[in-house]
């Protein structure tokens, strides 16, 4: 389910509540053909997603576990196959995505839930949220790319541990933790995902899409190609429209009006 509101916001909610949001082939298929193509569009300047329902997402969809059908079907090699043309097709958009993503975690965050959140650029939890990686306790290993997005999140022994011991962290935990960066009241939480998300619209949309990048490439790159990047983003972004408004909108002690130019 999708919306777009007048601020630019692009509402992207998981729409399985009968299954606590659990992926399917279906809504892995609609993420990924849609979110892309939503960022190549002038009208979206930044997604929340959240989930349908009490629950954010649930991750793998225990019954289709448990026939060995959809995503689960198949023999080693054909599972294989199934996860790098499926679910291993969300990190991959997510990491592309040149616009802020802010995930709005109600309830449970299981599994592939709670990496999917991990993806987003930010997260906001209602005060009912937890975050769980479940894998081992269903002899699994996180084949979504958990083990490489949580680590980044909130640090290698942390990650580690929620690996090896399957337990929840509350959302007040994962504050502390760094796992979240807004825990909102139960009944508050869209207005302070907008409060957050208005906070971002009003920076320059070319320098917020570069920032993102540079932020992103910085985590796996050597310094010397990090600052070879932001060389030229900045040769870039300092002979944009936006810039010269930025400082003339300072200087006159103004509102700058930013038009992505």
């Amino acid at each position: 389910m999708v919306v777009l509101d007048q601020e630019g916001i692009l509402w992207v909610t998981l729409n399985r509540p009968e299954a606590s949001n659990a992926f399917s082939d279906e809504m892995i298929e609609s993420l990924v053909t849609m979110m892309p193509q939503a960022d190549r569009d002038d009208r979206v300047r930044l997604f929340v997603v959240t989930g349908a329902g009490k629950h954010f997402c649930a991750g793998g969809d225990i019954k289709a576990m448990r026939d060995e059908t959809g995503m689960f079907a198949g023999s080693s090699n054909e599972l294989r196959e199934r996860y790098q043309k499926g679910i291993q097709r969300i990190p991959l958009m997510m990491e592309a995505l040149s616009k802020p993503v802010i995930a709005l975690v109600n309830g449970a965050a299981v599994g592939a839930g709670c990496d999917f959140a991990c993806m987003a650029d930010l997260r906001v939890a209602s005060s009912d949220a937890f975050f769980s990686e479940t894998f081992a306790k269903l002899g699994l290993v996180p084949g979504d790319g958990g083990t490489y997005f949580l680590p980044r999140v909130i640090g290698w022994p942390r990650a580690m541990e929620m690996f090896l011991t399957g337990r929840k962290v509350s959302a007040t935990e994962a504050l502390s933790w760094g796992m979240i960066n807004r825990l909102a009241s139960n009944g508050d939480e869209l207005e302070t995902v907008q409060k957050l998300a208005s906070q971002i619209l009003q920076m320059a949309p070319i320098a917020l899409s570069m920032t993102k990048k540079a932020l992103r490439f910085s985590q796996k790159a050597e310094l010397a190609q990090a600052l070879d990047m932001l060389a030229t983003f900045q040769g870039i972004t300092q002979r944009t429209q936006d810039h010269k408004e930025a400082v003339n909108a300072l200087l006159e002690k103004r509102k700058a009006n930013f038009q992505g130019l």
